[in-house]
């Protein structure tokens, strides 16, 4: 079957981080996602159903402190994927792996069990870690050249998949004996990869490893140089990319009501303590945003992670996906503070203003 992430619509939905409790939201409202799996599951078939192209988990390992503690609570993610090939269909299920947690020859096995299970829906985001706290759960010194034990990490999962006989690897971090790996995933040689790298090391790495680059940006018109500037790099190695932004969504009958409640859970209910920890643990230590955002846009921190807002009736929301695809972005991810009680409206009233612009079947 072809990928969805490589299907006909000309711009492209996820789900995004229904895995963790929160979401991407750092609020304390009492509404707030449990992320229990039977919640999970029930949106999954959902958005399986509605057309969405994939489920894209967040890689979690201890929450950020605060009154909530947000993301403490969050399904691992290959599992997760797993879990879920059994009660989706066509939707891509995406792992959301950790370069420096997860051994690579564990990593492919995993990633080719849920590509065989799924019928070829799986998907790889591969993150080279940039929270201290988690590498101290797992004993590990958070090091400078994270990206490169990123490309070491791919090479050997790529040559795992495409190597007939088995391999000996040696390398500055890795040093493997007789490597051999099955099943073959179903998808070839790999299963489609993404990575958010930011920093321009990041995205050198993003462009020899990743086929998508999910990114954040300040307005929409500032995003196309971030698609300028990665399908450049990729270019430059001998490659084609897509570019994907991620946005945090208030839908709403009203503009007013969508303002208002943005208002409610960001800023009046935000967990204030774990916005703080969050936004200097990301500044000192991911590059994920631009500098101007952690200034200007705290707001934005504590309602979706620094992703872009789209807060307002659906049909402001639909315009604003158009800006996006006109600007060149593939697809973007949606979020919400609660999956069960808001997918529904935006599946009913936002979907169909897409199909009716064009960017959808």
């Amino acid at each position: 079957m072809l990928h969805p992430m490589h299907g006909p619509n000309r711009f492209k939905l996820g789900v995004f981080s229904a895995n963790a409790d929160g979401g991407l939201t750092l609020t304390r409202v009492p509404e707030r996602w449990p992320a229990t799996w039977d919640g999970i599951a029930t949106m999954a078939k959902l958005a399986d159903a509605a057309g969405f192209e994939f489920l894209l988990p967040i890689a979690r390992w201890k929450g950020f402190g605060g009154e909530i503690n947000s993301r403490e609570t969050s399904m691992e993610t290959l599992t997760f994927a797993a879990a879920l090939s059994g009660i989706t269909q066509r939707i891509a299920l995406f792992s959301t792996v950790h370069v420096p947690m997860v051994h690579p020859v564990f990593a492919a096995k995993a990633l080719a069990t849920i590509d065989q299970a799924s019928g070829g829906r799986a998907g790889l985001n591969i993150v080279c870690g940039w929270n201290p706290e988690e590498f101290d759960l797992f004993g590990l010194s958070m090091i400078d050249d994270r990206y490169a034990q990123g490309l070491e990490w791919s090479e050997i999962l790529n040559r795992i998949y495409t190597e007939p006989e088995p391999f000996n690897f040696e390398g500055k971090f890795y040093n493997l004996k007789g490597v051999s790996g099955k099943p073959l995933p179903v998808q070839r040689p790999r299963p489609v990869t993404l990575n958010a790298a930011f920093s321009p090391v990041g995205r050198d790495f993003a462009a020899q490893t990743a086929d998508f680059l999910f990114t954040t940006f300040m307005d929409i018109d500032s995003g196309r140089a971030h698609i300028i500037d990665m399908q450049a790099r990729a270019a430059a190695v001998g490659r084609q990319m897509g570019v994907f932004t991620t946005c945090h969504v208030v839908c709403r009958p009203t503009q007013a009501e969508a303002e208002d409640y943005y208002e409610h859970y960001a800023v009046t209910m935000a967990d204030t303590a774990s916005v703080d920890f969050y936004m200097n643990q990301k500044q000192k230590n991911s590059s994920s945003h631009d500098p101007e955002a952690y200034l200007l846009h705290r707001k934005r921190f504590a309602a979706g992670a620094g992703t872009y807002p789209l807060v307002g009736t659906p049909r402001h929301i639909a315009e604003e996906m158009v800006r996006m695809s006109e600007a060149g972005f593939s697809g973007t991810t949606v979020s919400f503070v609660n999956f069960a009680d808001e997918l529904p409206y935006f599946i009913e009233t936002v979907l169909p203003l897409l199909r009716e612009a064009g960017l959808r079947e």
